[in-house]
């Protein structure tokens, strides 16, 4: 799985026209080792934010997951987000978005992290009533 996840992080990257020379190898696999570290470690990491944070005893109807971060402007995984809320909603909910924009000049950097139904940055949507608990940093 590991290896497929690169190989076809790595054939998009380099089937991109005019975007291969601001991609570097590295990053690609920085992109698909994240995928799958998420997908191999998803719920261990899901399991040690609940103990961490004392949410052991969820509600019959209420989910916790972790999945990946994307950069919607480049679509590159960042890390991963654990989600929380209604359970049915959590298990739609296969990424957390991140948009970046300025305010009121540069004054501030804004940069929210909304969940979404997609890994696919361009058929995305918003899956509602599902909040983001934590953010994973992975180092690669």
């Amino acid at each position: 799985m590991a290896a497929v996840s690169l190989a076809i992080a790595l054939a998009v990257a380099l089937s991109a026209p005019g975007r291969v020379a601001a991609l570097d190898l590295g990053s690609v696999i920085k992109a698909g080792g994240i995928a799958v570290l998420v997908t191999q470690f998803g719920g261990q990491l899901d399991k040690f934010i609940n103990d961490l944070t004392g949410n052991k005893n969820l509600a019959a109807d209420q989910a916790t997951k972790v999945v990946p971060i994307l950069s919607l402007g480049s679509g590159t995984y960042l890390g991963a987000a654990q989600v929380t809320g209604p359970r049915d909603q959590v298990e739609q909910c296969k990424a957390v978005a991140q948009l970046e924009a300025n305010f009121s000049g540069r004054t501030f950097r804004v940069r929210p992290l909304v969940p979404v139904d997609s890994i696919n940055v361009t058929k995305v949507s918003r899956v509602k009533a599902v909040g983001v608990s934590a953010i994973i940093d992975v180092r690669l």
